[in-house]
C-alpha cells in the first residue's frame, strides 16, 4: 500500500509536470495521493478546462514517463522555499509557504531537469515505476475550501498496481454513471430541483414521495416494535437551545436564521434534533423505573452547505432525518446499544445491503470536543465492547466522533462494491450535563442520564440517494413506488381488468410492512402492445400484467417479471404477487 501511495503521489507531479508544459501560466495549488488515486488543483487562468482536454495531458503525462526521469529529494529553508515560489510566480505555493514557522524544514523533488515542486514525498525514485494510470475527470474546487476564494481546476486521476485493478475501477465507474441517482431520478420522476426553490432543496413527486415515506415509515416501524415512541418538535428554535447544547458554537455557520418581526427575537431553523428530544425529557421528573426513555421522529433539518458540495440528494440543504434518542441508566447502556445494532442489521438486510462494517469513532486530542475526558474514555470503552458483544466487523478511527461523544458508524456495501455511512449509534455525556437532564435513582437520588443518538437511515434523501443506486431503480416490489402495472391489448378487456383490479385492491402485503396495500396503475392506452411495455420497462416496474383477449377467454394473467414471463390462473394471482420480493 505505501508503495502504491508513493506511486500516486509521483503520478500527481506528473500531471503537474504535463500541465506546466502545455500551460506553460498554470499556478499550481495541491497535489496529494487519495484513494484511488490522485489529483492535484491548478489556476489556468483564462483558460477553460474540461474533461476533453483530458486526452491531451494524459498523452504528454505518458510521453514523461517513457523519459524515465529521477525523482530527487533535496532540503531547502522556507527563505528558498520562498524565493523559489516568487521566481516561478506560484502565487498559492507563496502562501502555503508564508504560513509555515521560520525554522520548518522543506523538501523540494526535482522530476530530472524538467519539474520541481515543494512537497514532502513519499514517490517512487523514478518514473518508470509509476505504474497504470488514467485521468478521469474534472472538477471546481475551491482554493483551500474556501468559497470567497479563487476556483481551481481540480484534475483527478486513477492509478492501481496493476492494468486488470485499472480496467476493473474504470468498469465500475461506468456502471456507477448508468445508476446515478440524478439521472435514474430524473428518468423514473421520483424527484426534481427548481432554480425557484434553491439549490440543494429537492422536491419530491408522488411516486418519489411514496417511496420516501415507505422507508421513513419501515424505519419507525422496526424502532416502534422496540418500544420507540413518536414525538413531533417545530422546525424553528430561539437560538439559545443550540447555544446551550453546544451546536452553537460549533455549527453557527451552518445555520438558517430566522429573524421575527413581531418580537425582535433571532431563531434557528433547526439543523438536528437532540436537542428538541431533551426538551421534551427534561419537560417532567423522572423515575429510575421509566427508564429508559426512547424518542423517535422523521422530521425535516436545515443546514445551509456550502453551493459547491451540494449534489443531488448526497448532499441538500433540507435533509430528513429517521432520529432517535434514548435516555437511559448506565447499567441499560450495553443492551440499549444491542438493541439498536439489531434494528441496524435488520433493515440493511431487508435493503440487500447485508455487508456492513462498523467504524468505531473516537475522539482525537484536537479541542473541538466537549466534556470529561474519563468520560470519552469510559464511553469509548463501552462501543467497543458493544462491537465486540455484538459481533460487528468493525474498525477504530481517531477524530471521527461528534463533539459530545464517540459513535459507531457502520459502513454499507452497495451493488457495485461502494462503502457508504450510513446508520449512526452514538454516546453522549455532554448534552444531559449542559441541559441539566436527571431521573430519580433507586436511592431516591438525583442521577445523570446517558443519551444514545440513533439513526438507521441517517438522512433519509442521502440514504434514497445511495438505495437508488445500489438497486439501479430496480427497487424491491415491497417499497417500488408503482408495484404492477395493467397493460391491456386492447379496449375490448375493459371488463376483464376490472375483475382485476378488484383482486390488487384487496391484496395486503404484510412484509416488511403491515398493511402495505399493492400500488397499481392501468395503462389502457392507444398506443401498440409493445410500446406499453416497452414504456412500463423503462420505469422498472416490478411486474407487468398483459391482459388480452386470450386472458380473457382462459381466465387468466400474463405476468412479466423483470427476469422471466409466465402465465397464471386468475384465481392464483393474489398469492403470487403477495410473494414476490
Amino acid at each position: 500500500m505505501e508503495d502504491l501511495e508513493k506511486m500516486r503521489h509521483t503520478l500527481s507531479h506528473v500531471l503537474a509536470a504535463a500541465v506546466k508544459e502545455l500551460y506553460p501560466h498554470a499556478k499550481f495549488g495541491i497535489g496529494p495521493a487519495i484513494n484511488d488515486g490522485f489529483y492535484y488543483d491548478i489556476d489556468f487562468g483564462d483558460i477553460k478546462i474540461s474533461d476533453s482536454d483530458l486526452p491531451k495531458i494524459e498523452k504528454k503525462m505518458r510521453d514523461i514517463i517513457a523519459r524515465k526521469l529521477p525523482m530527487t529529494k533535496r532540503a531547502a529553508t522556507k527563505s528558498e522555499a520562498l524565493n523559489w515560489a516568487r521566481d516561478q510566480k506560484q502565487d498559492y505555493k507563496i502562501e502555503l509557504i508564508e504560513e509555515l514557522p521560520e525554522k520548518e524544514k522543506l523538501t523540494f523533488y526535482d522530476m530530472g531537469d524538467l519539474f520541481t515542486d515543494l512537497c514532502k514525498g513519499p514517490h517512487v525514485s523514478d518514473l518508470s515505476q509509476t505504474g497504470p494510470f488514467k485521468l478521469f475527470r474534472v472538477a471546481g474546487a475551491y482554493w483551500r475550501g474556501d468559497e470567497k476564494r479563487p476556483m481551481l481546476t481540480r484534475i483527478y486521476g486513477v492509478a492501481f498496481a496493476t492494468k486488470a485493478e485499472l480496467d476493473e475501477y474504470l468498469n465500475r465507474q461506468e456502471e456507477a454513471k448508468k445508476r446515478d441517482h440524478r439521472k435514474l431520478g430524473k428518468e423514473l420522476d421520483l424527484f426534481c430541483f427548481s432554480d425557484l426553490v434553491g439549490a440543494g432543496l429537492p422536491l419530491f413527486t408522488p411516486r418519489g414521495t411514496e417511496l420516501r415515506e415507505l422507508m421513513a415509515n419501515y424505519s419507525l416501524s422496526l424502532r416502534g416494535r422496540e418500544g420507540f415512541k413518536k414525538v413531533w418538535t417545530p422546525h424553528i428554535t430561539k437560538t439559545d437551545l443550540y447555544k446551550k447544547s453546544g451546536h452553537y458554537a460549533k455549527f453557527g455557520d451552518e445555520l438558517f436564521m430566522v429573524h421575527s418581526q413581531v418580537s425582535g427575537e433571532d431563531f434557528a431553523m433547526k439543523p438536528m434534533n437532540c436537542p428538541h428530544h431533551a426538551q421534551i425529557f427534561a419537560s417532567r421528573p423522572r423515575t429510575y423505573r421509566e427508564m429508559p426513555v426512547r424518542y423517535m421522529e422523521a422530521t425535516t433539518d436545515y443546514r445551509d452547505e456550502k453551493t459547491g458540495e451540494l449534489g443531488g440528494l448526497s448532499r441538500v440543504r433540507s435533509l430528513t432525518q429517521d432520529d432517535s434518542h434514548v435516555f437511559c441508566r448506565n447499567d441499560q447502556i450495553k443492551d440499549e446499544v444491542k438493541r439498536l445494532v439489531g434494528i441496524v442489521k435488520e433493515l440493511y438486510e431487508t435493503m440487500g445491503m447485508q455487508k456492513l462494517r462498523a467504524r468505531l469513532s473516537y475522539r482525537s486530542d484536537e479541542d473541538k470536543y466537549l466534556g470529561d475526558k474519563k468520560l470519552w474514555d469510559m464511553a469509548q470503552k463501552q462501543i467497543k465492547q458493544a462491537a465486540i458483544d455484538n459481533g460487528l466487523d468493525y474498525f477504530e478511527q481517531e477524530g471521527e466522533a461528534a463533539f459530545y461523544g464517540p459513535k459507531i458508524d457502520f459502513m454499507a456495501e452497495d451493488a457495485i462494491g461502494r462503502e457508504h455511512q450510513l446508520a449512526t449509534i452514538q454516546l453522549d455525556f455532554v448534552q444531559p450535563e449542559r441541559f441539566g437532564l436527571e431521573f430519580i435513582n433507586s436511592k431516591g437520588e438525583k442521577e445523570r442520564p446517558v443519551m444514545i443518538h440513533h439513526a438507521t437511515l441517517g438522512s433519509i434523501e442521502r440514504f434514497l440517494s445511495v438505495f437508488i443506486e445500489h438497486t439501479g431503480g430496480w427497487f424491491p416490489f415491497w417499497c417500488a413506488p408503482e408495484q404492477v402495472r395493467i397493460v391491456t391489448v386492447n379496449d375490448k378487456v375493459g371488463d376483464y381488468v376490472s375483475q382485476i383490479t378488484e383482486i390488487l385492491d384487496d391484496i395486503i402485503i404484510d412484509k416488511p410492512l403491515k398493511y402495505n396495500e399493492l400500488r397499481y396503475t392501468i395503462d389502457d392506452s392507444a398506443d401498440s402492445l409493445g410500446k406499453k411495455i416497452r414504456r412500463a420497462t423503462e420505469m422498472k416496474i416490478p411486474a407487468i400484467l398483459v391482459v388480452g383477449p386470450k386472458d380473457v377467454e382462459s381466465k387468466t394473467v400474463s405476468i412479466r417479471l423483470r427476469d422471466k414471463e409466465e402465465s397464471i390462473k386468475l384465481s392464483k394471482l393474489a398469492d403470487y404477487l403477495k410473494k414476490l420480493k
